[in-house]
C-alpha cells in the first residue's frame, strides 16, 4: 500500500469516526451529498432533453429526405431510368437504415430519461421524509409544551377549588 492509499484510509476513518460521534454533521453531509448528487441529475436531464430533440430533428430531416427520394425513385421508373431509380432506391433504404438507428437511439435516451426521473423521485421521496424527520421533534416538542400547559392549568385550578372549598 503507498503512502497516499494509506493516507487516504486513515483520513476516511477519521471522517467515519468524526461523523459518528457527531450525527448532526453527518446528516448535513448527507444532505449536501444529496443535494449534489440531484444537481447532478437535473443537469443530465437537460442534457437528455436537448440530444433527444436533437435525434428527433434528424429523425423528421432524415423523414423528408426519405419521401424525396422515393418520388425521385418513382420519376426514374416512369422515365424508363431503371438503374438511375435502382441507385436511388438503396439511397433510400440507406436512409431508412440511418433513420432506425436514430429511432433506436431515441428510444435508448427515453428509457435513461425514465431511469433518471425514477431517481429523482427517490431523491425527492427522500428528502421529503427528512424534512418530516426534522419536523417531528419540533412537533413532539409542540405537544409536550401544550400538554404541560394544560397540565398546570388543571393544577391551578385545583388550588383555586381547595381555597374555595
Amino acid at each position: 500500500m503507498s503512502w497516499l492509499e494509506e493516507l487516504e484510509s486513515r483520513l476516511e476513518q477519521q471522517l467515519e469516526a468524526f461523523l459518528a460521534s457527531n450525527p448532526a454533521q453527518d446528516a448535513l453531509l448527507r444532505e449536501q451529498e444529496a443535494r449534489d448528487r440531484q444537481a447532478r441529475l437535473i443537469g443530465r436531464r437537460r442534457q437528455l432533453q436537448l440530444e433527444a430533440e436533437q435525434r428527433r430533428n434528424r429523425l423528421l430531416e432524415l423523414a423528408g429526405e426519405i419521401r424525396q427520394w422515393r418520388e425521385r425513385v418513382a420519376r426514374a421508373r416512369r422515365a424508363g431510368a431503371h438503374e438511375l431509380a435502382e441507385r436511388a432506391e438503396a439511397h433510400g433504404a440507406s436512409l431508412m437504415d440511418q433513420g432506425r438507428r436514430q429511432w433506436l437511439q431515441l428510444e435508448g435516451l427515453g428509457r435513461e430519461f425514465a431511469e433518471l426521473e425514477g431517481q429523482l423521485s427517490e431523491l425527492g421521496d427522500l428528502a421529503g421524509r427528512q424534512r418530516a424527520a426534522k419536523a417531528s421533534p419540533s412537533d413532539s416538542q409542540a405537544d409536550l409544551e401544550r400538554a404541560w400547559a394544560a397540565f398546570e392549568t388543571e393544577q391551578e385550578l385545583e388550588q383555586l377549588r381547595r381555597r374555595q372549598g
